[in-house]
């Protein structure tokens, strides 16, 4: 029934900056944590960044000062900002969530489709 949609990718030139959104649908109880993932070409899934139901946050060294991860409780929205971009973060973005649709079960991991974010030197 519901699902994660990533929006706000696209070219940007290095220096510039982005700001991804990623939207949670269907019924909802409780996000245990959101968090951003990246995969460039001919490499591995990496972790960019990471905030708990807590609040707490979490980041890759890569993009730690430059990226900042936040949410919308209320709309049940996480965000990347990203700023400073090099070509070395071009990759698909994916969103990523632990959600709980109602009290009386457990969470369930969910991956957006992701969205490509290209930075041009």
């Amino acid at each position: 029934q519901g699902q994660l949609v990533e929006s706000g990718g696209g070219l940007v030139q290095a220096g510039g900056s982005l700001r991804l959104s990623c939207v949670a649908s269907g019924r909802i109880f409780m996000i245990n944590f959101m968090g951003w993932y990246r995969q460039a070409p001919g490499k591995q899934r990496e972790l960019v960044a990471t905030m708990a139901s807590g609040g707490s946050t979490a980041y890759a060294d890569s993009v730690k000062g430059r990226f900042t991860i936040s949410r919308d409780n209320a709309k049940n929205t996480v965000y990347l900002q990203m700023n400073s971009l090099k070509p070395e973060d071009t990759a698909v973005y994916y969103c990523n969530a632990a959600i709980r649709r109602v009290v009386t079960s457990p969470p369930s991991i969910y991956w957006g489709q992701g969205t490509q974010v290209t930075v041009s030197s």
